[in-house]
């Protein structure tokens, strides 16, 4: 049984742990371990650069074993793991907080857009690409004309600001159907398999260029980075 320890402690570092499983896909190897520590790419959210007793790993989600297995990156090789063997789980913690800041903002600033009748219509949380994109419940001028486009913009910026400064509790818990649903105080609740900051005040440098309209949705692109602490 493989326990996903991401989600757990989004600051969790490395761990001790065993090889579940081995296997082959397309011909290249993979290895499972118990305490997986590695998030997969997946929900708007880059992979975890991680490391198995110092070999670089990529994890993936195995949807045939339904397990997070490693592979190795691009052009590298994978040294041979056996079930049972006792290996040393590590992540880069510096990408994985950085991840976790521009999610966490993703999901504030989907809360933010909400207060304007807007509802969330995708989303991406990659470094450089970050972008919440809505449809709007109801019809507004505003969104035609760049002083409109500013003044929502502006409006967002403040929602965001006041919950960061109020240092809203980052939570997760789950639901009656068992799906994890990550919340941000009482403002904002969405299912969500990402990781996390603690509370709103770690987020720094959260800054929204003016809002664009494309094709009928709504883009807010953004950027954030993770308080030193």
């Amino acid at each position: 049984m493989q326990v996903s320890t991401y989600l757990k402690d989004t600051y969790r570092e490395q761990v001790d742990t065993q090889v579940i499983a081995v296997g082959s896909r397309e011909g290249s190897p993979w290895v499972a371990v118990a305490d997986c520590l590695f998030h997969p790419q997946g929900g708007g959210q880059p992979a975890d650069r991680g490391w198995l007793d110092g070999s670089e790993v990529v994890p993936v989600r195995d949807h045939e074993s339904g397990l997070i297995v490693a592979r190795a990156p691009e052009g590298a090789g994978l040294p041979v793991f056996t079930e049972g063997q006792p290996v040393k789980a590590r992540i880069d913690l510096e990408a994985r907080k950085t991840h976790a800041a521009l999610h966490t903002a993703g999901h504030l600033i989907e809360a933010a857009g909400r207060t304007q009748g807007w509802t969330c219509a995708g989303n991406i949380h990659f470094p450089g690409q970050a972008r919440i994109e809505f449809t709007a419940d109801r019809p507004d001028a505003r969104l035609a004309d760049p002083r409109g486009r500013e003044e929502l913009t502006a409006a967002l910026r403040e929602t965001v600001a006041a919950a960061i400064a109020e240092d809203l509790p980052v939570s997760a818990d789950h639901d009656e159907q068992g799906q994890r649903i990550v919340r941000l105080g009482a403002l904002h609740a969405a299912p969500c398999g990402g990781t996390h900051v603690r509370s709103l005040a770690d987020l720094a440098e959260v800054a929204m260029p003016t809002l664009k309209v494309k094709k009928g949705r709504i883009r807010v692109s953004y950027t954030a980075a993770h308080r030193p602490r």
